[in-house]
């Protein structure tokens, strides 16, 4: 039995990209991972909040997942590892075709397979920080350094990035024509889908009038930025028809 499955996408395998830097941006726009594992017999899927970073120990890039000391894949994963695979979507639009089995989505999609190691001890708060870097740039130049407390209660897993399988679907509608019988009086098109932040809610403990962190903006400004830019690229496609 293997411990990495066919990497092979099978249906619609023209969509599969071997591309790495398509792969750096599923990660880099990413917040989320599931990470999917077999617990006691049974198949569990975890959601966990990460970013991709070189630790400087030679082993490169690498997923970091962030979680607790108290958690069950956590204390697992000590030693020699467990087996995950690992998946990080996003559904950049709705396609709406003028039917229902033609209409679809666009998304772009990456899955990691491998074992997922509890990181060094004295690597630890570099991971931590490298995962604070990539959900909110420019945040730890304004708040207060990590208290070994704080540390000890926290612990990050990290996976290699040798096994991948990306699958990327950005189109507008496909296969209609003017003569395919349909009613081409129903608007068909793609619906763009991004994530986007809403305005900041100062929490209860703030001093009146506390300007807005500079760290809000930035990511405010990211996700309309890379918004924008999908949006235009789909505008920019050929005619399909």
């Amino acid at each position: 039995m293997t411990e990495t499955p066919d990497l092979q996408v099978r249906r619609k395998s023209y969509r599969q990209s071997t591309d790495p830097a398509v792969l750096e941006e599923i990660l880099a726009d990413g917040w989320v991972a599931h990470v999917a594992l077999v617990r006691d017999g049974l198949p569990v899927v975890l959601p966990f909040m990460y970013a991709v970073g070189d630790l400087g120990d030679g082993n490169g890039r690498q997923l970091l997942l962030h979680g607790s000391t108290a958690g069950g894949l956590f204390r697992d994963a000590d030693g020699s590892g467990v087996p995950v695979s690992v998946g990080v979507t996003h559904l950049d639009g709705l396609v709406l075709a003028r039917s229902l089995n033609d209409s679809s989505a666009n998304f772009r999609s990456a899955m990691i397979f491998g074992h997922a190691h509890v990181v060094p001890a004295e690597l630890k708060q570099e991971a931590l920080w490298l995962i604070g870097d990539h959900l909110l740039p420019g945040r730890r130049d304004e708040i207060r350094d990590m208290t070994a407390k704080e540390l000890a209660a926290t612990q990050v897993l990290r996976v290699g990035l040798d096994h991948t399988s990306v699958k990327v679907r950005f189109d507008n509608v496909l296969g209609e024509a003017p003569d395919d019988g349909e009613d081409h009086s129903v608007w068909a098109g793609v619906v763009p889908v991004a994530l986007r932040a809403q305005d900041p809610v100062t929490s209860a403990g703030t001093e009146p009038g506390a300007t807005v962190s500079a760290s809000v903006g930035i990511v405010r400004s990211l996700l309309d930025e890379r918004a924008a830019a999908r949006a235009e690229a789909l505008r920019a496609l050929p005619d399909n028809i």
